[in-house]
């Protein structure tokens, strides 16, 4: 049977019985008139108002997905399809079933995934919330372009087509509303062949609300967005407080600055150290992330990590810590020296705390560096 079914239009399904049938019979209709091979496959997530019967009776296949959430019954129906190339759409008649000729030319011309662009098809008048459209998928989108360096306009269009195995190839996991992300984040990471098209969106058919909750789903989104770019979540943000830290300490380390109308010393020393605490921690995070993200085969294999962890290793790591942590004992003790001088008394406490704090935060950071060293060596154990 797989070999004489190139098409399947899966959708996901929860108590959808106003509009599946629809939905069903938009999708039926254009098989048959566009002569493909196909059939209609409902992911059900445990409906109670009679959907199963109604998408039977209708000629789709359901299969039965007990686990909850949009990308479980996505995934479930996706693996009991049979055909070729896949496309993917929501249950509530808001997407065009009835017109599919773009995403199966794009697919039989080789694409891994042919997304939907709304912006450029059209969005009927109330088919998306005002927050949805100019705040909530433009916001998105532009994330997960500037994050994955992807083209895709339209992150979280729910229609779109596939190749069968591309859930399988990808190692696909999010069971939630974030599953339109992880499918176009992963597909980009692994460099597959990738096309947008123009689709419509209509309003959502039911009387219901939609299942979506705007603030809830959208923090999902972008909680997936950072967790798969440790570059944006840590890296980039731990260098730049880093390399603040850094310069701002010091331009006052020798002696207080007025800049702006404001007198900075040792206050300010304090925070630029701890600046560099902060973003030295989030870089190594980022690191550490990236080699245990293509340990798992969750992130692809990067080049220049790999001869990082070549060359990284756990003595040159100890030998660089244990050199700064030590950098920090000898200020330490010239501190102590100079405090000896005193008698040890009264300090002047602007001049001693130039030294006790670049000393504090040198030893700080060589302790981070030796525990990262060792902690990546335990990501490397399967590895070696």
């Amino acid at each position: 049977m797989s070999d004489e079914i190139e098409l399947t239009i899966v959708m996901p399904c929860l108590n959808e019985a106003e509009t599946l049938e629809r939905c069903i019979v938009k999708a039926k209709a254009y098989l048959e008139r566009a002569g493909i091979a196909g059939e209609v496959v409902i992911g059900d997530n445990g409906s109670t108002d009679g959907s199963q019967d109604i998408a039977r009776r209708a000629g789709a296949r359901v299969v039965d997905v007990p686990r909850r959430g949009y990308g479980a019954a996505l995934m479930g129906a996706v693996e009991g399809a049979r055909g070729k190339y896949v496309i993917m759409g929501d249950s509530d008649d808001s997407y065009d079933f009835s017109n599919l000729d773009l995403f199966v030319t794009q697919l039989r011309a080789g694409k891994d995934l042919v997304m939907g662009n709304r912006f450029k098809g059209g969005i009927a008048p109330g088919a998306m919330p005002f927050l949805h459209r100019y705040l909530g998928n433009p916001v998105l989108s532009f994330v997960g372009r500037l994050f994955f360096r992807s083209e895709i306009r339209d992150f979280h269009c729910g229609l779109r087509g596939f190749r069968r195995d591309l859930v399988t190839r990808l190692g696909l996991q999010t069971t939630g509303m974030e599953f339109a992300s992880e499918m176009v984040v992963k597909a980009t990471l692994f460099k597959l062949d990738i096309a947008e098209v123009p689709t419509t969106l209509a309003p959502d058919g039911r009387s219901r609300p939609p299942h979506l909750r705007t603030w809830r789903d959208g923090w999902r989104h972008l909680r997936f967005l950072l967790i798969y770019s440790p570059r944006w979540l840590f890296m980039i943000p731990g260098i730049v407080l880093a390399v603040i830290g850094m310069l701002v300490g010091a331009a006052i380390v020798h002696g207080p600055k007025h800049a702006f109308g404001l007198h900075l010393d040792t206050n300010t020393l304090l925070y630029a150290g701890t600046a560099v605490i902060i973003g030295f921690q989030a870089f190594l995070f980022g690191v550490l992330t990236r080699i245990y993200g293509m340990q798992t085969g969750f992130l692809p294999r990067k080049p220049i990590i790999e001869r990082f962890t070549k060359q990284a290793t756990l003595e040159k790591g100890l030998l660089l810590g244990v050199a700064v942590f030590l950098t920090g004992v000898g200020l330490s003790i010239y501190a102590v020296f100079v405090w000896s001088r005193a008698h040890w008394g009264l300090l002047v406490y602007p001049a001693i705390l130039r030294l006790v704090i670049p000393a504090a935060v040198a030893m700080i950071v060589g302790f981070q560096i030796m525990l990262a060293a060792f902690f990546m060596s335990v990501l490397m154990i399967n590895h070696k």
